[in-house]
């Protein structure tokens, strides 16, 4: 959500400035270009120099840039920036917001901005509890300003309750659902699943597959990316995601699939399995690891718990179930009989016969078929192409 938008960071006055340094870090890291404006008073919590090394950009902080009358244009500032954010927002700068006072740079900006503008509250109790701040919160509000709460905790004076500045972390994932308000799934919650499952033959063994996840984290960022807010079910991998706002449930085996899976389910719109789970477990796990000794040695086996086929029975009207089949042979026909036996809307084909797909490649090859049989063939593709080509697919099926 936030890759390449344009933010301002306005810091005031507030012992909570020094949680500005992390806030910038996040921004910068989710791929956003960041511009700092602080307050003179700001300036005595945390150095400007921390601030221009961790943003990649000078700081501002005065109207002017040098002696000889050089200034830093407001008016382009407010134009520039896609988001402002101004956090801590101290009382004395929520109080000059509300009554349009403009003594300093950041305020200036602030009045000559056009994009949404949210303040992080940062105080102390009594402060924040006072009538005049509640009153220019909601004036704020009344300008079509967000507010991002504060929250509850140990505050610098010493006492205990709200006006603690939101922590960076919240911050982001704030902002992250504000640029997602608008977005063709903006509002809907989706279940994906990635990766192999582990099951475990002693504490040393396993059976398990050859499953990277990469298809799985593709298809929850690009569900991510258009708004939805997704919550990640994954076995054993070393992927890590982009888009903070996920989120992730790392699992082992099966049966823990199984019960991270069913109980997000309850409350998605959309679900994608894309794990590739084990099919079977062994039906006792050794406690110890099992030796080597001479001859063979058989190892008896139970099915595991079928997570696609229990979400099929859950499914209610307006849930769309996405399955994935993983094929060697006979691929259309397995493929067609899943979605029936399974109660699928959709299922993604994808064969081992084909060249550049299946596990551990940074590409695929799909075909995804429809619960009336429909078909749509697409090329080889990199992993993140073909998600797109599936969320196109589960968009305009909502649609309908």
């Amino acid at each position: 959500m936030l890759k390449n938008k344009k933010v301002i960071v306005g810091v005031s006055g507030s012992i909570a400035a020094y949680k500005s340094a992390l806030l910038i870090r996040l921004l910068i890291k989710a791929g956003a270009n960041v511009q700092v404006i602080m307050t003179e008073a700001a300036t005595g919590f945390i150095t400007p120099l921390t601030l221009s090394t961790l943003s990649k950009n000078p700081v501002l902080i005065d109207f002017t840039k040098n002696k000889e009358g050089e200034w830093n244009n407001h008016v382009e500032l407010g134009l520039w920036a896609d988001a402002f954010v101004i956090a801590p927002a101290s009382a004395n700068t929520l109080a000059k917001m509300a009554n349009g006072i403009c003594d300093n740079l950041l305020l200036a900006t602030y009045l000559s901005a056009r994009c949404k503008v949210y303040v992080a509250p940062a105080m102390d109790l009594d402060m924040y509890r006072h009538q005049a701040t509640l009153d220019n919160l909601k004036r704020l509000q009344s300008f079509g300003n967000g507010i991002i709460q504060p929250g509850n905790g140990e505050l610098a004076s010493g006492l205990y309750g709200e006006g603690r500045m939101a922590e960076p972390e919240e911050i982001i994932a704030f902002l992250e659902k504000e640029f997602s308000k608008g977005l063709p799934l903006a509002g809907k919650k989706a279940l994906v699943t990635a990766g192999p499952t582990y099951e475990a033959i002693d504490p040393v063994r396993f059976i398990g597959n050859h499953s990277s996840g990469k298809m799985g984290f593709a298809i929850a960022e690009e569900l991510a990316a258009r708004g939805a807010e997704v919550t990640l079910v994954c076995g054993p991998n070393s992927l890590s995601l982009g888009n903070k706002s996920i989120k992730r449930i790392d699992i082992t085996s099966a049966e823990e699939l199984y019960n991270a899976s069913t109980a997000a389910f309850k409350t998605a719109d959309i679900a994608v399995l894309s794990a590739a789970v084990a099919d079977y477990k062994p039906a006792v796990t050794a406690k110890q690891k099992i030796k080597k000794t001479e001859g063979s040695r058989s190892i008896e086996l139970t099915p595991t718990r079928d997570t696609l086929a229990e979400l099929g029975k859950m499914k209610k009207a307006k849930q769309l179930l996405v399955g994935f089949a993983l094929e060697t042979n006979n691929e259309t026909e397995n493929a067609k009989s899943k979605i029936k036996k399974k109660n699928l809307d959709l299922i993604v084909l994808n064969s081992l016969n084909d060249k550049g797909a299946g596990f551990k490649s940074e590409t695929n090859k799909i075909t995804i078929i429809d619960s009336n049989n429909k078909s749509i063939k697409f090329e080889l593709k990199s992993k993140a192409e073909v998600a797109k080509d599936i969320v196109d697919v589960i968009t305009k099926r909502l649609k309908k």
